[in-house]
């Protein structure tokens, strides 16, 4: 077969529920109240696809929301007449969607028999609930917000919706669009409370002869830092394959990523701390264009007695902090949610932090 030119996986997937999939369900149940979006995992949904993303669980397929007494009554027979009478091929691509050895994952096929095709059939409450463990059409609380990684929240509210007939998806993710003012505020003070705990490591690690150690802090310390910009920007940080290209999207990427990079690269630690403190400043003087706080001195500064150049960045934890007015915010720890705490370095080493970090997630 033919490989064809690549098209976007979104602009593909509404294209097939237009041309393909939407004919067959007004023949098959005329006039029922839907709706169609692509939603949840997989690189087109954040717009990072390339035609390598073809090898697995990417092609023309999408979700299709029912009510529930509609998935009951329809549900069977939509997919059963979809499998019979979808385009085997359409601009191309294979509609039927074969088996691998990884559970779960298919791949594009051609086939003569009957399509497995990928329009997921649901109804919005379900799939909510178990993309992310909550439901956004009911009142979203605080440890629904802790306990979602933002990868999650990423899937729900990027990708695309084709047809609303519902209602139901276009306030849904308008609600879960960004965290409440003050939980952003203390999720912004999480992230730099993170980058302070271990902003005197890459020297300390780099005096005792550890370069390889001095390395790997400097790293954590980069990835911190562009967490802590797409937070700045109110945009959900990705998981790990897609940090860099969601990073390079924002507006210090440009200045950022030619030192963050020789950050990286440098070979010994008096190198790497110089290019990670330039970090810190340009980080730190983007927060006070912000105006979320006070102006907080962007300069960077010796480590206590210690010969080691930081930001000392609790201070911007301090002063986001003190703008918090949510009694309930207020009174969470300062280790964030599930994305910040799982490693965070305080968490590790207290008990007690352990067990407040477990409590506001569960």
């Amino acid at each position: 077969m033919t490989t064809p030119s690549f098209i976007p996986g979104l602009e593909l997937s509404r294209r097939f529920y237009l041309e393909a999939v939407r004919p067959l369900l007004d023949e098959a149940a005329p006039g029922i109240t839907h709706s169609a979006a692509r939603l949840g995992s997989g690189s087109e949904v954040l717009g990072f696809d390339t035609a390598r993303s073809a090898d697995h669980e990417w092609g023309p397929r999408l979700q299709l929301f029912l009510h529930p007494r509609d998935v009951a009554r329809h549900g069977a027979r939509i997919t059963a007449l979809l499998s019979a009478r979808l385009p085997k091929t359409f601009l191309g691509y294979p509609t039927h969607f074969a088996p691998t050895d990884d559970a779960g994952i298919g791949v594009m096929r051609t086939t003569d028999g009957a399509v497995h095709h990928r329009v997921d059939i649901a109804d919005p409450g379900a799939w909510f609930t178990a993309h992310l463990g909550f439901d956004p059409r009911e009142d979203i609380t605080l440890a629904d917000w802790l306990a979602t990684p933002t990868q999650r929240l990423a899937e729900v509210t990027a990708g695309a919706v084709f047809h609303d007939g519902l209602g139901h998806l276009a306030p849904a993710r308008a609600d879960l669009a960004w965290y409440p003012h003050d939980l952003w505020l203390h999720l912004l003070a999480c992230q730099w409370q993170r980058i302070s705990q271990e902003e005197a490591f890459v020297g300390r690690c780099g005096e005792v002869g550890d370069e390889l150690g001095s390395a790997v802090v400097a790293s954590r310390l980069v990835r911190d830092l562009m967490r802590l910009c797409l937070l700045m920007e109110r945009r959900y940080p990705p998981y790990g394959k897609w940090l860099g290209s969601a990073f390079a999207r924002t507006t210090q990427a440009p200045t950022l990523t030619p030192v963050l990079t020789a950050a990286l690269t440098a070979t010994d630690w008096h190198t790497r701390e110089r290019h990670v403190a330039r970090a810190y400043e340009t980080v730190a003087n983007a927060h006070n264009q912000l105006g979320l706080t006070d102006p907080v001195d962007p300069a960077t500064r010796p480590y206590h007695t210690r010969p080691f150049q930081v930001l000392h960045a609790e201070r911007f934890t301090a002063a986001l902090t003190a703008r918090i007015t949510d009694a309930a915010v207020r009174s969470l720890p300062t280790i964030g949610a599930v994305d910040q705490f799982v490693d965070n370095t305080d968490v590790l080493s207290d008990p007690e932090l352990t067990r407040a970090a477990t409590r506001a997630t569960v």
